[in-house]
């Protein structure tokens, strides 16, 4: 991989022959483009975070899966179908809790399964579908803004939202679904200031969010994500948007740990909570949020913020990446179909693509 740098806010692009991704473990410090030619080197963008966020991994992992592609050296249809599926489960074990991303390398296979084209041709295809992928994300996000700020109240006319992670234009195609809304609402000059809990131990939220949000001047408070329910009892907040990692049937909702205490929070200062999600976020496969493992981060995380050790040593920790939230405290979902309520959700099951 090589470094080379640039000017603008889309996390995923495809140049020429290559990828660039914005490096979102440097930011908000160093703004760098990571240059990445090879499938190999997209796998460990993933797992080290040089990319992250549902729809931005899903887009780099269509790109990862072509990459790999491109160098499958045969013309026998049979093998490269095997290597081109081995290749795609190996991007869907980096991040097996991002829909996205599964939906994303699963739609790439299919779109070349049972074609009888010749290879060079299925390998054409594959690239045409990830750059379909990305234009559709960014119309997506588009229709989620748009919807998400119909759903939003009508009262203050000035809105303040909070925001938890980054669900933005470093996670999708450039433009965001929770930050999207958010985004619309400060276009259609509803202003939406955010407040935009740090969200630890990664710190999506005070690294990412609010950088994003300084590049369109949007007004943007970073407070601690403890402060939260203290905010909303202050009357500070008008609506709490968030993004999903993956959403269940019924509406119960996996997202970045804390997302759970911000619903219970807002419930009880009877707020309302918006989950701003693809549609293909939502895993009609699945009941319930109660099946749902949630994946652990590396016990270091937590005591750590930089270089800075934050517990003595030998204490042991505890650092679940997602919690899941129960759809009874989801005011609605919002799709690029519409903000429903989660009861709901089961009518737009024939629309998964």
């Amino acid at each position: 991989m090589t470094e080379t740098l640039e000017t603008h806010v889309f996390p995923v692009r495809w140049q020429d022959d290559h990828v660039l991704l914005i490096d979102q473990t440097k930011l908000p410090q160093q703004y760098s483009v990571v240059s990445i030619t090879r499938s190999e080197d997209i796998l460990t963008a993933i797992q080290t975070r040089i990319v992250r966020g549902g729809p931005a991994l899903g887009l780099a992992a269509a790109y990862g899966l072509y990459l790999g592609a491109r160098v499958i050296d045969t013309e026998e249809h049979t093998a490269f179908l095997e290597r081109l599926e081995a290749i795609a489960e190996q991007l869907k074990a980096t991040r097996p809790d991002k829909a996205n991303l599964m939906w994303s390398v699963d739609h790439m296979v299919e779109q070349v399964r049972h074609s009888s084209d010749s290879v060079s041709a299925l390998k054409a295809r594959l690239l045409e579908t990830a750059q379909k992928i990305q234009q559709k994300d960014w119309e997506i996000c588009v229709a989620i803004g748009q919807h998400g700020l119909a759903a939003l109240p009508t009262e203050p006319a000035q809105l303040t939202l909070y925001t938890h992670c980054n669900h933005g234009a470093l996670a999708t195609s450039g433009f965001g679904t929770s930050l999207g809304v958010v985004r619309t609402a400060w276009q259609e000059q509803r202003r939406a200031q955010v407040i935009a809990g740090e969200t630890r131990p990664w710190l999506q939220g005070s690294r990412l969010t609010a950088w994003e949000c300084l590049q369109e001047q949007i007004p943007a408070t970073v407070i601690t994500d403890s402060m939260a329910a203290h905010c909303m009892q202050q009357g500070m907040v008008d609506a709490v948007v968030v993004g999903a990692d993956r959403i269940a049937a019924n509406g119960d909702t996996v997202n970045k740990i804390g997302t759970y205490g911000l619903a219970l929070a807002a419930k009880a200062h009877n707020l309302p909570f918006l989950v701003a999600a693809p549609l293909s976020t939502v895993d009609f496969s699945l009941p319930d949020g109660t099946q749902v493992e949630i994946a652990q981060g590396n016990e270091t995380d937590v005591c750590r913020l930089g270089d800075t050790v934050t517990c003595p040593a030998g204490v042991k920790t505890n650092n679940p990446l997602s919690d899941v939230t129960p759809a009874d405290l989801v005011t609605a979902i919002v799709t690029e179909r519409g903000a429903i309520v989660p009861s709901e959700l089961a009518t737009l099951a024939s629309h998964q693509k």
